[in-house]
């Protein structure tokens, strides 16, 4: 389970500065037992985020079985996407 509030703390440390894999570590130690990966927006397929924040958003995963698969319930999830959004300049 990934509660709001969680996922509150999350949003507000990915904005603190640049996304990276150092911020993912970050958050990873921070949020022991949550699996969380970093991609392009764009990588993302036919699912809507649960959050949406300036410069990115992020999308709960289901880990439960033996393949990982995108879920809106937060209730299941075991894990966070972070997804960077690039401008369109």
């Amino acid at each position: 389970m990934i509660s709001e509030e969680q996922l509150d703390r999350i949003a507000a440390m990915a904005e603190t500065e640049p996304l990276s894999e150092e911020v993912v570590a970050k958050l990873r130690g921070r949020f022991e037992g949550i699996h969380f990966t970093y991609c392009m927006d764009d990588d993302v397929c036919e699912v809507q985020p649960v959050r949406e924040a300036r410069g990115f958003n992020l999308y709960l995963i289901d880990g439960r079985e033996h393949c990982l698969a995108f879920t809106r319930d937060s209730d299941i999830a075991t894990g966070v996407v972070i997804a960077e959004v690039m401008d369109d300049e």
